[in-house]
């Protein structure tokens, strides 16, 4: 939804939403869960809203292609359902539309200016070379989501509706003092500690391993030491060689586009400008006399309650508003007008600014032309090749002499594993789709073209596939020999020192044991549980003296191949006038911990409420599977 229009445009790095603050995110998830038309056999229905079953398919759908396409798996819609992956989204989406239609009933309704404000935000609905709203485009861009206009501004204003409720409950809550006391107590305290470090000298020296073990060893890692399958390809590649000249293009092919684009090409004029939509006519001329007598428009809308809306640089087709467009490009700079009669009530202007259009030249055109009809004409001969190469095939030819037909080029590729790495662990730069092609194929077969988008088109064959094998012992003897003695190793010393953690918490002195062993001891004061002592003292000691409490002792690994083993001598309560701006400064993280917390609750509560309803079998419908053939999902154990 609203995130997929985020990826349609390159130049989109500002938030969706601007200025409004992310806690609402937290408090009711994804906003792309909307209410469908009012269609017969909803599949969710929630006070006035209904999801019907064509936008629940269309949910799980996206839903599922998402999995895909993070997960690289492909996972059927059979499979979503044994899994009870589709009731989880109906119960999700029941409780947002439950939460959605309580906040109507509750009042939170945005205007449409607001609507249209969060519109003007998504540069995919504006044309790239004129920068103006297209209304084509936008339409166009909708429907590659299957949405319609209505759809996508109700998503909107329930998005909206979200954040100004997540908004509201943060900014009325505040925790009490004592919460940040304590994070500053556990941050700022200090501690005393006693400590020494085994090594493995001290564990003896580990005797190589038998057969007999290695061979169990090899047995017990075999998931790890298993090699893939791997598999080798000649790739049918259509289109120019890297090192091919460009195509050529005329002067009057260049003449014949300019003509053609030469409006698009044009820069607008664009206008800075602020509206100020009053409820009536008489606040609307307040307003105006108020912003010729030089207020300015943020004190004339606190005066009279009104939320003025800025345009930066926009050009008319921009304002989507007919009215306002037409007076705020019929003014000087520097005027206020008179109040406009606009969709949303009577509207003030100020403008502050023009900026002057500039007429596109076949001079300042010429490179984006010649480079946009050197990509048409590569497509198109790309497009020609692929042709050639399915006609032989049809007729009968080879795949060599359907290459030599489509004047394409045969690339033999190293071998590489379904998840696409060499033999060496490096990624083979291929396309997604021919590597997916590659490992559903038997040896030797042949896939059919495939459209890898952006212009590029492949043939797969098959070559060699080399099954997954276990490597005999012999080939990993070496390898295995050292893990092998690294973990018994390891598991000498941990028994080593937990018999010397023993003796010290049986009541002999931490000094007398590590002499025992002839280890260092070492003792610190003062210890505070920061990146600086961490680094001085080692982690295994950081994390046991502030894990235990006074008198106890501690282990753990200090690092690759050591234990320590220590006790903690005193705990040192902060000092109070340092932990005090501590604990107020740790109010606000805390105040926001709680507010996602509480959110969540308040969600659930609130749709809880409206009691939404769900319809499973209506949904199994949906989805194209018969609820009484339709796989038994999981049930999950119980606590």
């Amino acid at each position: 939804m609203i995130s997929s229009f985020r990826k349609l445009s390159k130049s989109w790095v500002a938030p969706i939403i601007v200025g409004l603050i992310a806690l609402s995110f937290v408090i009711v998830g994804t906003t792309d869960f909307l209410g469908g038309g009012s269609r017969s056999g909803p599949v969710i229905k929630a006070g006035s809203r209904e999801v019907s079953q064509t936008d629940y398919r269309r949910i799980v759908d996206q839903q599922l292609q998402n999995y895909r396409e993070q997960s690289g798996q492909s996972v059927t819609m059979q499979d979503l359902v044994a899994q009870g992956g589709h009731i989880q989204i109906l119960d999700g989406l029941a409780e947002t539309e439950g939460f959605f239609a309580w906040a109507w009933r509750a009042g939170l309704r945005p205007g449409a200016e607001l609507i249209a404000q969060q519109i003007r935000e998504f540069p995919v609905f504006f044309n790239q070379i004129t920068g103006q709203f297209d209304r084509a485009q936008y339409a166009q861009a909708l429907a590659a989501q299957n949405l319609t206009e209505a759809q996508f501004e109700q998503e909107i204003r329930d998005q909206l509706a979200a954040n100004h409720y997540g908004a509201a409950l943060y900014a009325g809550l505040r925790v009490p003092r004592i919460y940040g006391a304590a994070l500053a107590a556990q941050a700022l305290h200090t501690r005393d500690g006693s400590w020494f470090v085994v090594t493995p000298a001290m564990a003896g020296e580990t005797p190589a391993p038998t057969e007999e073990q290695l061979q169990a060893f090899l047995t017990e890692n075999a998931d790890q030491l298993r090699q893939p399958e791997f598999r080798t390809i000649s790739l049918v590649v259509f289109g120019p060689a890297p090192d091919a000249a460009p195509p050529s293009v005329t002067d009057a092919q260049i003449q014949e586009r300019f003509e053609f684009r030469r409006d698009s090409l044009s820069q607008p004029e664009t206008r800075t400008f602020t509206t100020l939509t009053a409820r009536d006519a008489e606040t609307a001329a307040a307003v105006a006399a108020a912003l010729r007598a030089g207020q300015s428009p943020a004190q004339v809308a606190e005066a009279n309650d009104i939320q003025p809306v800025e345009y930066d640089n926009r050009p008319r087709s921009a304002v989507t508003d007919p009215a306002v467009a037409a007076a705020a490009f019929g003014m000087q700079a520097g005027q206020v007008s008179d109040p406009v009669a606009s969709g949303l009530g009577q509207t003030v202007i100020q403008l502050r600014a023009v900026t002057p259009g500039q007429a596109a030249t076949l001079e300042n055109s010429r490179e984006a032309i010649v480079a946009e009809l050197r990509e048409e004409a590569v497509r198109g001969a790309t497009y020609n090749s692929v042709e050639r190469f399915e006609q032989s095939r049809q007729d009968g030819g080879s795949l060599a002499e359907a290459v030599e037909a489509a004047g394409a080029r045969i690339i033999d590729l190293p071998p590489f594993t379904e998840d696409g790495r060499l033999p060496n662990g490096q990624p083979l730069n291929a396309p997604q789709p021919v590597l997916r092609n590659a490992f559903t194929l038997e040896e030797g077969g042949e896939s059919d073209v495939i459209d890898a988008g952006q212009g590029q088109y492949f043939v797969v064959r098959v070559n060699e596939v080399r099954a997954a094998t276990m490597p005999e012992l012999d080939e990993v003897r070496d390898f295995l020999t050292q893990r092998w003695m690294q973990r018994e190793t390891s598991r000498r010393l941990a028994a080593l020192t937990d018999q010397l953690a023993g003796r010290i918490r049986g009541g002999e002195s931490i000094a007398e044991v590590a002499a025992s062993v002839n280890a260092q001891l070492t003792t610190r004061t003062g210890l505070q549980q920061t990146e600086d002592v961490q680094e001085q003292v080692g982690q295994g000691v950081l994390r046991g003296l502030f894990s235990q409490g006074a008198d106890q002792v501690f282990t753990g690994q200090q690092d690759q191949g050591s234990f320590v083993i220590g006790r903690v001598d005193r705990v040192r309560a902060p000092v109070a006038t340092l932990a005090a701006p501590v604990a107020e400064q740790a109010r606000p993280r805390l105040t926001m911990q709680l507010a996602e917390a509480l959110g969540q609750d308040a969600r659930a509560a609130a749709s809880r409420a409206i009691e939404p309803r769900t319809w499973p079998e209506r949904a199994l419908n949906a989805l194209g599977i018969d609820p009484s053939q339709a796989p038994t999902a999981p049930v999950a154990e119980q606590e």
